[in-house]
């Protein structure tokens, strides 16, 4: 039903609490593949691939946006979800996740989700915090939010564009407000 698509930057630790965060819905059944995408080379990400039974997939390229087209062209599932390393969803997305993509697939419009952006607990609060939280008011979702959206939805707008700088806030520009709602279910960025 759903492929996760996690661009990694090389960094074993926030690969590994994202796909942590992850294994309900696999056992669910609602995950059906999982892509760590890395263009480090550096052979960490490839072994936390193989340990955790995902996919692999090397790039050639230096920008997140290149890392997020390649997984959504390697990614078999009718519905994909794009997620940054280090993001774990909170309690509840699966339940949620599922029935947003029921009422997409009844209501025949197309759209998108992003999660409810949360800080970690843990983090030290700055005024850099303080202003990214004033711009996500003012611009909206960022790309550290994740994305739920079709697959066909996603190829009719264009998809990530590889070599443009920001690429994940020019295809949430892209996606507009109308056809993009929040989620209720959080994601808490960690590392």
């Amino acid at each position: 039903m759903l492929s996760v698509i996690i661009p990694t930057e090389g960094v074993e630790q926030t690969a590994v609490a994202t796909l942590a965060a992850l294994v309900p819905g696999a056992a669910a059944g609602i995950i059906k593949e999982v892509l760590l995408i890395d263009g480090t080379r550096n052979g960490v990400i490839e072994r936390v691939a193989d340990v955790a039974g995902c996919r692999f997939i090397g790039f050639e390229g230096s920008s997140q946006g290149a890392a997020l087209a390649a997984g959504a062209l390697q990614a078999r599932s009718p519905w994909l979800m794009f997620l940054p390393a280090g993001a774990v969803l909170e309690t509840g997305w699966i339940e949620e996740t599922s029935q947003f993509i029921q009422s997409v697939a009844t209501s025949g419009r197309d759209r998108a989700a992003v999660f409810r952006y949360a800080r970690s607990p843990y983090a030290d609060t700055g005024f850099r915090d303080m202003l990214w939280a004033v711009v996500r008011r003012l611009v909206g979702p960022l790309g550290d939010q994740g994305l739920l959206i079709a697959r066909d939805h996603y190829d009719r707008i264009g998809g990530y564009p590889p070599q443009a700088r920001r690429s994940e806030a020019r295809l949430l520009r892209r996606l507009g407000r109308s056809s993009r709602i929040m989620l209720r279910s959080r994601i808490v960025m960690v590392g």
